[in-house]
């Protein structure tokens, strides 16, 4: 299925109105089945459904390791995307299902527990980021969101190392090109620990709690932080940038990663 389709809209331009083509960016409904039980419906450009899925169980603490996933099936209907996922665990042992409707108006299924258990842990990464790669890494970034420029309806993240971009993904929600990531890292077997990831979205605790879950030490965004996920940064220990623009950006928590701050 294509990530846009086409529509003739009327556009509204120096006191008049003409006819105009435009690209608008597909929407699907994809839910995701874990051993037979519905756990979420996710709207999403129906890219990469596999990652996603995945993705999204395993930042949910739904799954924690690839070894545990049995299969996973998708079908493909074109209007509506299933994800069935199975799994040699029992998922829900012990757990109470709560539901939060995000900031990105996104379901997340454990907030809370997420909140509490990753509160616990210390990122420890020696990774090292000049500004000048922050700087180039969010310069590529936008480069590359060719589906952004076309369609101005999507969100755009990548995995990277200081000087290289790994794993791009885009998509209309900023949860959801993350767990795409997410998703990719844990069914390919790709270390996070000593990588970054940037992305154009807000930065609100459901995506901090991603990225520090799969311990992942330096976060930058485009977009600003709320107060919460620069709080859960210095609780965790995790580098997070925000408000990148060509030449400047703001740290909201460093742990000596980046560069020449405080020296």
């Amino acid at each position: 299925m294509p990530e846009s389709l086409p529509f003739t809209i009327s556009e509204y331009s120096q006191g008049a109105f003409k006819d105009r083509d435009i690209l608008a960016i597909r929407e699907v409904p994809l839910t995701i089945r874990l051993n037979g039980r519905e756990v979420v419906t996710l709207l999403c450009t129906g890219k990469h459904p596999e990652f996603l899925a995945v993705g999204f169980l395993k930042s949910d603490a739904l799954l924690t390791r690839a070894d545990q996933i049995v299969s996973v099936k998708i079908d493909d209907q074109g209007e509506r995307i299933l994800a069935e996922v199975q799994v040699s665990h029992d998922p829900w042992d012990g757990l109470t299902m709560e539901r939060t409707i995000t900031s990105g108006c996104g379901k997340g299924t454990n907030f809370g527990r997420n909140v509490a258990t990753i509160s616990q842990r210390r990122l420890t990464s020696d990774l090292k980021v000049r500004p000048d790669q922050i700087l180039a890494l969010v310069a590529e970034l936008r480069e590359r969101s060719t589906l952004y420029r076309a369609t101005r309806g999507c969100h755009n993240s990548t995995l990277c190392t200081p000087d290289t971009m790994l794993i791009f993904r885009e998509d209309i929600g900023r949860h959801n090109a993350i767990d795409m990531i997410v998703g990719q890292c844990l069914l390919e077997g790709i270390d996070t620990r000593d990588k970054m990831i940037v992305s154009t979205g807000r930065v609100a605790s459901e995506i901090l709690l991603k990225v520090a879950r799969i311990g992942v030490p330096v976060l930058a965004s485009v977009a600003v932080a709320t107060a919460f996920s620069a709080s859960l940064a210095r609780t965790v220990g995790l580098t997070l940038v925000g408000n990148v623009t060509t030449d400047s950006f703001w740290v909201y928590h460093d742990t000596g990663r980046i560069q020449g701050l405080g020296s």
